[in-house]
């Protein structure tokens, strides 16, 4: 039976690394699923610091689109998956739909709306048909004011519904503020 944990927290709250640390008390095989996309030179070193940072021994798959189509896979080959990070994720799927997102009617946010929600479904629904131990980051992005911009309202919206869902479906979630986790379902 699958355990998924969600790890959320604002930016640079320390969320990935209490993530990492509990894959590391598993004490098991681990794949790191880096959903980020390294685009330019500031993005290439934060992700090169986060190679840095976990064991050496963790696979690690870069894929921010159809990752349940690995989940079988990882079952047979892994024990523990940590995958970094939901709000990477969304933006990828976003700006790779094929529409200008600010200037979208909308219905064809719905239609965003709904591809990025079934991305997460298929994704919680493969984890749920394994046995691996499932640890998602994402940041909490609805604690600021809301955005001047189209573009980052719709942004924080989609972030926001995508991380419900999957704290829904969480056996566990927690809240990581200054390095501090506190735990909130589970």
């Amino acid at each position: 039976m699958s355990n998924i944990i969600l790890v959320t927290g604002g930016a640079r709250s320390g969320k990935s690394n209490f993530a990492e640390s509990l894959c590391i008390k598993q004490n098991n095989k681990t794949a790191y699923i880096a959903t980020s996309i390294a685009f330019d030179d500031e993005m290439k070193n934060r992700v090169k610091k986060h190679q840095e940072s976990r064991p050496k021994e963790w696979k690690t798959y870069e894929i921010y689109k159809d990752i349940y189509s690995i989940v079988e896979e990882l079952d047979k080959t892994h024990d523990t998956v940590i995958m970094d990070c939901v709000t990477l994720m969304v933006n990828n799927l976003m700006f790779t739909y094929g529409i200008e997102v600010d200037e979208a009617t909308s219905e064809e946010l719905n239609e965003l709306e709904n591809y990025i929600k079934d991305q997460i479904n298929k994704l919680l629904e493969a984890v749920k048909q394994t046995n691996l131990y499932f640890v998602i980051v994402t940041n909490e992005v609805g604690m600021g004011i809301v955005p001047e911009n189209k573009l980052s309202r719709i942004y924080g919206d989609f972030v926001g519904r995508a991380n419900q869902l999957i704290s829904k479906y969480s056996d566990e979630v927690y809240f990581v503020v200054s390095g501090i986790p506190m735990k909130v379902k589970g």
